[in-house]
């Protein structure tokens, strides 16, 4: 599919064909909805913990005798139902991460990327550059463009645009190593280098 690419002054300056495989699939929120799961479960830390029976501070000696006293039976002062006691079947330190095929976690990607072609969120820039580095300026650039949430991916960040845009609230950048579903998703739209492209159709083909 043909698709215009443009300037940050947001002029057109030519035409990119875009691989339907990877920009032409059908949308599916279930191929996206596992994939955020994935990368949202491997980031949680998983160091919850709370104390067991064996591992409070306390007595293992028996309180009182098991009968004759007309209370109910109670092995331990450690117990789960007394103030200071273990906790029964609480959390533990664990991993949450979970395993997901490469080829599956591929999918999810190029389906990604179509949605955001299918929704019309996508928009192709020909550079991604600063003259000044000034956020300011880049403020009033992408104001331009009409880009109030959005993800900028290029090959390769020049570093006055990286820093131009690093403080803009709602707009992230990413090296195109580092495209991800999730970061594509939360943002309203997707913004693709011609030089990002290129390698993104190399990886995903």
């Amino acid at each position: 599919m043909k698709v215009a690419v443009k300037s940050l002054d947001n002029k057109k300056v030519g035409d990119i064909d875009l691989s339907d495989a990877i920009f032409g699939l059908k949308p599916r929120a279930d191929v996206l909805h596992r994939m955020i799961n994935w990368q949202l479960a491997k980031r949680r830390s998983g160091n919850h913990k709370v104390k067991g029976i064996s591992e409070v501070a306390g007595t293992g000696k028996k309180p009182f005798k098991q009968k004759g006293t007309g209370s109910a039976r109670m092995g331990s002062k450690r117990n789960a139902q007394h103030v200071g006691g273990g906790i029964i079947f609480g959390p533990v330190v664990r991993d949450h991460s979970h395993d997901l095929p490469k080829a599956f976690r591929k999918l999810a990607l190029r389906v990604a990327l179509s949605t955001k072609q299918a929704e019309g969120k996508l928009i192709i820039l020909d550079t991604a550059t600063s003259k000044s580095g000034k956020t300011k300026d880049m403020v009033k650039t992408l104001g331009d463009l009409g880009l109030k949430s959005a993800l900028i991916v290029d090959a390769a960040f020049e570093q006055n645009f990286a820093r131009a845009v690093r403080n803009i609230p709602l707009i992230d950048v990413l090296p195109e190593g580092g495209i991800n579903v999730y970061d594509i998703l939360r943002r309203d739209t997707l913004v693709l280098t011609k030089g990002a492209i290129e390698k993104l159709e190399e990886r995903l083909k």
